[in-house]
């Protein structure tokens, strides 16, 4: 069980940056796909160049894990339509709701209740992909 602190504080601190910078706002989010701001593209664009320079880094230094074991970051899988598909469901599920995967838990953490229906849609489509994983054409 205590080897378990570091994600829950991980987690924790995740979200309270998530809540103060605004990025688990439903306006914001609704904002973001109705053009009417900045604020969210900004967020969005940090986290892509930070993701971007860690790949490089992890890459030119050939990082290892806390194990020990060389950080190995596999090349997606060939063909496009997959991830259009997923693209246009999670955008959809995102735009419909205000609220990614992330923003559902800060959202329900901060008291928003209204967000328990999306987190229980969510858990549960989880819960039917891994049922249905092996017989999908990946």
């Amino acid at each position: 069980m205590l080897r378990l602190i570091p994600y829950v504080l991980a987690g924790t601190f995740f979200g309270v940056i998530m809540y103060k910078s605004e990025a688990a706002s439903w306006y914001r989010i609704q904002e973001m796909f109705r053009f009417g701001s900045f604020h969210m593209y900004g967020i969005i664009m940090v986290a892509v160049a930070m993701g971007a320079l860690g790949y490089l880094l992890i890459n030119k230094f050939k990082l290892k894990d806390l194990k020990g074991q060389p950080i190995v970051i596999p090349d997606k899988a060939p063909g496009w339509k997959r991830y259009l598909l997923g693209g246009l469901i999670f955008g959809l599920g995102w735009a419909l709701t205000g609220a990614c995967p992330g923003p559902v838990f800060v959202n329900l953490g901060a008291g928003f209740l209204a967000m328990l229906p999306v987190a229980l849609g969510g858990l549960l489509g989880t819960f039917l992909y891994g049922l249905i994983k092996d017989k999908m054409p990946h």
